[in-house]
């Protein structure tokens, strides 16, 4: 990958190389599942960096897991958006898709978007988003995402649920779902 990005400062520009270079392998593995291409999932890895160049700044800590949670969300989503825009993605597929972890039933992938799925999930307080990504965009059991936020596996257990009814609601809302 060629850097043409411009650094305000050292420290960033050695703060995003030190990210590429540790993480473009692992980046490469998320998104070559959904893509099945190493082409694309290239293409998918460079869009990738260029998002997180542009929010560097959201990234405090590189080897923290919340980081890595991020990066991996990133890449994935981008990986999302070219299989939708090369139209070879059959949405059925998503609820069998292990990586997503997320089970939507496809009556419901039919009619939405992974772009609006996100959208949806982005809607979540941070408290829930970063629980229900690192439970089912990076199948961590509740054990490890305690661990990793500092919390009880009961708070995880209770967020998740939250995260889950709030998604539920925004879904109904937005007419995907008939409750």
């Amino acid at each position: 990958m060629i850097f043409l990005f411009v650094f305000s400062e050292e420290e960033e520009r050695d703060k995003f190389e030190y990210i590429y270079n540790k993480y473009k392998r692992l980046m490469f593995h998320k998104a070559y599942p959904i893509l099945q291409n190493h082409a694309l999932t290239e293409d998918a890895v460079s869009e990738a960096f260029i998002r997180v160049y542009k929010n560097l700044d959201k990234i405090d800590d590189p080897d923290s897991n919340m980081s890595i949670a991020f990066l991996m969300t990133i890449v994935k989503n981008v990986a999302l958006t070219f299989v939708k825009r090369e139209q070879k993605w059959n949405y059925d597929e998503i609820t069998e898709e292990k990586e997503s972890g997320i089970n939507i039933e496809s009556s419901i992938l039919d009619e939405i978007s992974a772009s609006e799925i996100v959208k949806l999930i982005d809607e979540l307080n941070d408290d829930l988003k970063s629980v229900f990504i690192l439970k089912y965009a990076h199948e961590l059991s509740h054990k490890e995402i305690a661990d990793t936020l500092g919390i009880t596996e009961n708070n995880v257990t209770v967020r998740l649920h939250r995260a889950k009814k709030k998604l539920s609601i925004l879904l109904e809302k937005e007419g995907y779902v008939n409750e």
